[in-house]
């Protein structure tokens, strides 16, 4: 039977409405105004197939698609009853594998029931193969099964990973396999360059200025979705001095080290992909590559009552030093020669993933196996994945994604690496609004107050109006907070009014307002992992030995208590339930929503983005496929992203 397709418009809700009654059962249905939305969704497309009868045109079916820039999803397909079995759902699968290769995406994907054997075939036949079982994908008792098609890469193998783009190619003799060199014309004329993927562009043109061609091969790279250094947004910050000198405090050190004995209180440091032709500068040259993104820079200093940054600027070959250009190309060379930058690295991986470490810290939020784990789950998912520390900053926008695996803190770097990797337009996890919510206790207490989620019972005393009826209704022992405690740092019991006077004092000396609550003692916490609004893992937290909190940072032996990982159906649900919730206002991030239940009420201690999640600990029930989900989370987050305008602003 022979069918036309045509894009679905709100007109056709009726129909579509009445499709899914008679095609899916009522758990799977999707509502009238679900199907409104994915009619106006730009990430969704929604066809109607049509027959030709004595009447005109009947839709027959319809079938929905969510396209993202590497995967295309079929959300559903449905048939008529009266008109399936005469191959109409084959054609429509066949529309949506041109639709995928007319979009050069590589993929198709989709979820089926896994009770229905006969959707299964179908899909088989059609050259899907099921590579994830769903349990309770529909509902409780109704499983899903993952199915994945694998479409030719409509030309997107390509041998250049590379590309050094300046106004004239004859003046660089580099060979480097995976490098390629070409006018900043043709990068931006040339249609073979428009369809290029994973690629990296290092834009050398003669002039950044604002509409000259080294401005528009940057604004042209990040439309393609090329990693492009430097971007527009760096070309601009570059004009900021306010920008220049705050991200300078974090080497200041590094800076005063190495021009103390420079005379005079003016001179310019001259990087080419990271090295300085001064050895005496190469380690700050190195410094300042990861702190301004840009493979050519000027960087000028002046001194006043110490050495300052006065002016960075990104640097076209025309304006390097001549007696410089046989070291840029040196290092280039060398630059380019490294691991990371090899042409395998790109043929076998979809994105980029940093995963942001500190090599120092005592107590991260993942042991070094966890991170091994992480890795490798990455890696499954389809990321090419490098650790990083503090002092990459600039690297940020060669990812895709950034995972913080530190101790995060709204007045320390991992914020402002959040903060910068989201204004980027990478995933974030942790995104930085959570970051700012979760570090406050405070925002806590008043967030979950008025969405009627039971606390401690909590008063919040300021250091200019304390008043010590304020806390007669208290019974003590009780325990006070800094805000921005962390880690059971910040955070102290006290048993009379004189020691609650005497913590006070100590405490408000550090922030103007300081949280006091009851104290609960318990056994132990509940710590229930919520990612993407739906719980992930369940520990038990128990009280470090002769000691009130699961943290005992006074104790030089035991400092922490044991921990019991369970499933998450031992966990009684009313606790499940009430950290989904206090999660969910916070953000779809990942997070640890500490608990206590006491007389079958549940309490929110707190709520913590960056949540441990070590190797023996939090992984024992879900082993492997705790690292494998969240990678997969990320995946799915850079999917959406690369449809979905962002906002800076959080």
């Amino acid at each position: 039977m022979k069918i036309t397709i045509r894009e679905s418009t709100t007109n056709d809700l009726d129909f579509l409405e009445k499709l899914e009654k008679d095609c899916f059962p009522e758990f799977q249905q999707s509502t009238r105004r679900a199907i409104r939305y994915s009619l106006t969704s730009p990430i969704q497309k929604v066809i109607v197939a049509e027959i030709q009868n004595g009447k005109g045109k009947k839709p027959v079916a319809s079938a929905t698609f969510y396209l993202h820039s590497k995967t295309l999803r079929i959300f559903s397909i449905a048939v008529l009853p009266q008109y399936q079995g005469k191959s109409i759902g084959k054609q429509v699968l066949d529309y949506s594998v041109n639709l995928a290769r007319s979009r050069k995406i590589s993929r198709i994907s989709l979820e089926a029931r896994k009770s229905d054997s006969k959707l299964l075939q179908f899909y088989e036949s059609a050259g899907f193969k099921g590579t994830e079982e769903l349990p309770d994908y529909y509902m409780k008792g109704e499983d899903g099964l993952r199915m994945i098609m694998h479409l030719d890469e409509n030309g997107d193998k390509q041998s250049i990973s590379n590309i050094i783009v300046v106004k004239d190619p004859k003046n660089w003799d580099l060979k480097i396999e995976g490098v390629e060199v070409v006018s900043s014309r043709k990068y931006i004329t040339s249609p073979e360059y428009q369809s290029l993927k994973n690629v990296r562009i290092f834009n050398l043109s003669n002039s950044y200025q604002y509409q000259k061609m080294g401005y528009y091969v940057s604004l042209l790279a990040s439309a393609r979705d090329h990693r492009i250094i430097p971007n527009v947004t760096t070309l601009r910050d570059f004009s900021s001095q306010s920008l220049i000198r705050s991200l300078s405090g974090y080497i200041d050190e590094d800076i005063q080290k190495t021009l103390k004995h420079i005379d005079g209180n003016k001179i310019s440091i001259f990087v080419y992909f990271g090295k300085s032709v001064n050895p005496r500068f190469r380690y700050l040259a190195h410094k300042l590559y990861h702190m301004f993104e840009a493979p050519l820079l000027q960087i000028d200093f002046v001194k006043t009552e110490k050495w300052l940054i006065q002016k960075v600027t990104p640097l076209s070959l025309k304006k390097v030093n001549p007696d410089h250009h046989e070291k840029v190309q040196e290092f280039a060379r060398d630059y380019f020669s490294k691991k990371r930058f090899s042409r395998p690295r790109f043929k076998n991986y979809k994105y980029d993933l940093a995963i942001l470490v500190n090599p120092e810290e005592k107590n991260p939020p993942s042991n070094h196996e966890a991170l091994k784990n992480f890795k490798k789950a990455a890696e499954k998912e389809g990321f090419f994945t490098e650790f990083i520390t503090k002092d990459d900053f600039s690297q940020l926008s060669e990812f895709d994604a950034l995972f913080i695996r530190e101790t995060t803190g709204v007045n320390d770097h991992t914020y402002h690496f959040s903060r910068a990797a989201y204004a980027e337009g990478l995933v974030v996890i942790d995104d930085p609004w959570s970051i700012l919510r979760c570090s406050n206790k405070i925002f806590q207490n008043e967030r979950l107050k008025q969405n009627k989620i039971k606390t401690p019972e909590t008063v919040v005393l300021s250091k200019s109006a304390y008043r010590k009826l304020q806390t007669a209704h208290l019974k003590f022992p009780l325990v006070l907070k800094q805000p921005d405690s962390a880690f059971s740092l910040g955070v102290e019991k006290v048993n009379t009014p004189e020691e609650l006077d005497i913590s006070l004092k100590k405490l408000f000396k550090l922030s103007d307002l300081i949280i006091v609550q009851e104290f609960m003692p318990s056994e132990y916490d509940w710590r229930i992992g919520v990612l993407d609004q739906a719980p992930l893992f369940a520990c038990k937290y128990y009280m470090a030995k002769n000691h009130w909190q699961i943290l005992n940072w006074e104790s030089e032996t035991e400092i922490e208590g044991n921990a019991d990982t369970v499933e998450l159906s031992e966990v009684p649900e009313q606790v499940i339930k009430t950290a989904v919730k206090a999660a969910s206002l916070i953000g779809d991030g990942l997070y640890g929503v500490d608990l206590k239940m006491l007389n079958n009420e549940v309490y929110v201690i707190e709520i913590n983005d960056n949540p441990n999640i070590d190797a023996g600990v939090e992984d024992v029930v879900l082993k492997n496929r705790l690292y494998e989900k969240i990678m997969h989370s990320l995946v799915n987050r850079i999917e959406i992203n690369r449809n979905i305008a962002q906002f800076v602003t959080v």
